[in-house]
């Protein structure tokens, strides 16, 4: 369930209630998918959905009544033995703070579940304090640092390349 309230104080307060539905991404979907990363991020998931057909990994979508798609992300099956790694996690940015990170992640655990595996990781950037809270929430724990880096695509059509230092956590499941 998808919750709001406003915040304008000229307007009354309500709280609107809308189901959505977890169910996987496919490729229809990255047209409408575009609050999530630019250009080049969405042709890198467009090719995870290829490794997604031949279940390498789940890339998942929650969805409005409409069937549109307000949080996506991925579980990597390939990355540690023994494990489901999520990534690519995203919440469209107006609806973030209303669960749907919350089960997005259990949804993706399901998934790691159903393969037999019993551990949940991820990395979080050091920067991002919101989504780590949100994961040790969830029972994650810290166990370790890396750096990361990715290249990314900036307004004019530039490729810059983004380093970054991360928390690694993981879950048993």
């Amino acid at each position: 369930m998808l919750q709001g309230v406003t915040d304008r104080d000229d307007l009354p307060h309500a709280t609107l209630t809308v189901p959505v539905t977890v169910r996987d991404l496919v490729p229809q979907d990255l047209p409408a998918c575009t609050w999530s990363g630019s250009a080049a991020h969405l042709r890198h998931v467009e090719r995870e959905l290829v490794r997604a057909a031949a279940g390498e990994v789940d890339y998942l979508a929650v969805c409005t009544p409409v069937d549109l798609p307000v949080a996506i992300g991925g579980v990597d099956y390939r990355v540690s033995e023994g494990a489901g790694t999520l990534w690519q996690l995203a919440v469209l940015p107006a609806l973030q703070s209303r669960g749907l990170g919350t089960l997005l992640v259990r949804a993706a655990e399901q998934r790691i579940r159903h393969r037999g595996l019993r551990r949940a990781e991820l990395a979080v950037e050091e920067s991002n304090p919101r989504a780590r809270v949100l994961y040790e929430r969830l029972g994650y724990v810290a166990y370790g640092r890396e750096p990361d880096a990715w290249d990314v695509e900036g307004p004019d059509g530039s490729i810059r390349r983004h380093e970054t230092m991360c928390i690694l956590l993981r879950k048993s499941l």
